[in-house]
């Protein structure tokens, strides 16, 4: 069996392809972490929920004959690629990290290691934020108002002046100058998550001269990587 981490493109349409492989009598299981209620699933089989850390990955991958992990999860979930490093070298299954390019910097970016950091330096008066409702702790103190974009509704800690857009991409340069316009926008604090689906607010702000604030991707462990869904095909053998 092969084990597919993560709920992003990337990973559902590498479920697709290996599903779709004719004559191929192997089980394909998309492993997601159940922080999204309704999340878009891949074909094949699915799991929702933690393994219970790297011991119990280890384990997982050993009982259920595992014979590849491909880790396709969001550039930013960097636990979940650390364990799933740590538990693969433990059980001796070869382990694969599928992971999009950054988005292409533009001149004028500044650049914050962590979103704490961002947050410490933020710029501005009126911030749309596109971090993830995990982030938005960081940003309590800060006395800008922010449009704070995501997927779920947020729990506290928040930032007292807010407005909360529960919406999930593609989104368009269109529709999202006119989001920035019609909210005043003179920030945009985001996270290098690179992909097709989250760019257009970029090319929005640069068009409309707005200051872009955006958090470094965490450091990947020693595994192979690579940027394509046919690149993670081959690596696989099919």
């Amino acid at each position: 069996m092969i084990l597919i981490l993560g709920g992003t493109g990337e990973a559902r349409e590498l479920a697709r392809l290996l599903v779709g492989r004719s004559g191929s009598a192997e089980r394909i299981m998309s492993s997601l972490a159940g922080r999204v209620s309704a999340p878009r699933l891949p074909e094949g089989e699915v799991r929702v929920g933690g393994f219970g850390g790297v011991s119990g990955l280890a384990e997982y991958l050993r009982d259920n004959d595992i014979r590849a992990v491909v880790d396709g999860t969001h550039p930013f979930a960097s636990r979940i690629t650390g364990n799933a490093f740590e538990a693969c070298a433990l059980a001796g299954v070869p382990f694969l990290v599928l992971r999009r390019p950054g988005f292409a910097p533009l001149e004028g970016w500044q650049w914050e290691d962590s979103v704490a950091s961002a947050a410490r330096n933020l710029p501005g008066s009126r911030v749309f934020l596109t971090t993830g409702r995990q982030d938005l702790a960081e940003f309590a103190g800060c006395a800008q108002w922010f449009l704070a974009r995501m997927v779920e509704p947020p729990e506290p800690p928040m930032p007292q002046r807010i407005e909360v857009l529960l919406s999930r991409g593609p989104f368009t340069v269109d529709g999202e100058l006119e989001l920035m316009r019609s909210r005043r926008i003179d920030v945009l604090v985001t996270k290098d998550s690179g992909g097709a689906m989250t760019s257009a607010k970029l090319e929005a702000a640069q068009r409309l001269e707005i200051p872009v604030v955006i958090v470094r991707r965490p450091p990947l462990p020693a595994a192979e990587v690579v940027r394509t869904v046919q690149d993670a095909l081959r690596w696989l053998g099919v």
